[in-house]
């Protein structure tokens, strides 16, 4: 999460809605820098992190796989935003969205 907040703080990108689950994460952005610079940073910022902390070096962590979207208006922007903070409990990881604690609508209450 801290990273994340992190690429807010350098202006890579206005973040707007995002989950951490526990074998994948959902970020609304508005970037500031192009996609495939917003995605190397944060995989290797977090990749180097959770190698460390395995005790892993030279191997991959994240798949080489990302997957962005265009918002086309305020409409689905919500619908995105409800999708991702949702996604905890779809998955029965909690029984509200604010009761994820590493998600936005957690952040927010």
């Amino acid at each position: 999460m801290e990273v994340i907040r992190a690429g807010a703080s350098r202006n890579l990108y206005e973040l707007q809605a995002w989950v951490v689950m526990p074998n994948h994460v959902h970020l609304l952005i508005l970037p500031h820098v192009p996609m495939p610079q917003v995605t190397h940073w944060i995989k290797g910022s977090t990749a180097r992190e959770a190698n460390q902390l395995l005790g892993r070096t030279g191997k991959p962590f994240w798949q080489h796989e990302s997957y962005d979207h265009w918002v086309r208006n305020e409409r689905e922007f919500q619908r995105i935003v409800a999708y991702i903070e949702e996604n905890p409990v779809s998955a029965g990881l909690a029984a509200t969205p604010d009761g994820w604690p590493w998600s936005s609508a957690a952040s927010a209450s």
